[in-house]
């Protein structure tokens, strides 16, 4: 799923949220998911090509990597966000989560597959999600980490592609650990979809803008005054 060669450009360093983006235009993808599923970690694999195990707890920082597409210089931002309770039957959303949310344009959900609590909390997130979007659809990709821990597996591949066949989203199984390419087509895949959508709204805003330019009154006066007077001068013609 190779689409776009992204530049090696990078900000390594978290920046806030209020930070003003000088670029023609952003990307921005949260990465959603319980704790412990590696949402930090690959967010950092993607940055860095580098894997990093072990993180302190995650207070949703926001990371920024220069991109070029096609000559022109992107900002792709990716909010790694706090973790997402699951009580009983249902999903605790903190405030954080929400703007995150509401930030956003594209979204990664992410479950390891050796915890299959985080596995169920991918479904309320997604309705969440739908919730805040009725009227638009923002893309989502379910990533279903940790795939290289096949002796701790709860959830089997199957579950993951039948719980994205039934939300309408695509699904990828992936060993942050081991695989930067299937990192890195989370990440160009989810991208890829944000850019059809800018596009997309980028060509109605165009369309809605076109207002057809009335014929001018005086230019169809004119022509009627000249075929009045050609008519009368082939007339005279002939009646002479």
């Amino acid at each position: 799923m190779r689409l776009y060669n992204m530049s090696t450009n990078l900000l390594l360093v978290p920046i806030p949220e209020s930070c003003d983006s000088v670029m023609n235009r952003d990307v921005k993808i949260a990465v959603l998911g319980s704790s412990t599923v590696g949402k930090t970690a690959l967010i950092v694999r993607f940055l860095t090509k580098r894997f990093i195990g072990d993180y302190e707890a995650n207070t949703g920082n926001l990371y920024s990597r220069l991109v070029h597409i096609e000559g022109e210089q992107l900002s792709l931002q990716v909010q790694d966000t706090p973790c997402v309770q699951v009580q009983g039957e249902c999903a605790r959303f903190p405030d954080l989560v929400s703007r995150c949310i509401h930030w956003a344009e594209g979204f990664i959900l992410v479950y390891s597959i050796t915890d299959y609590n985080s596995y169920k909390l991918i479904r309320p997130l997604y309705q969440n999600i739908r919730r805040m979007y009725p009227d638009t659809k923002v893309p989502v990709i379910i990533v279903a980490n940790k795939s290289d821990l096949l002796h701790a597996r709860q959830v089997q591949t199957n579950d993951g592609i039948q719980l994205a066949n039934e939300l309408g989203t695509t699904f990828l199984e992936i060993s942050t650990r081991e695989n930067y390419e299937d990192v890195y087509d989370v990440f160009q895949h989810v991208y890829k979809e944000v850019s059809k959508l800018h596009m997309n709204n980028n060509g109605e805003k165009r369309r809605g803008s076109i207002i057809p330019r009335p014929k001018s009154p005086n230019m169809q006066d004119l022509k009627r005054r000249f075929k009045q007077a050609l008519s009368s001068k082939v007339k005279s013609g002939a009646t002479l």
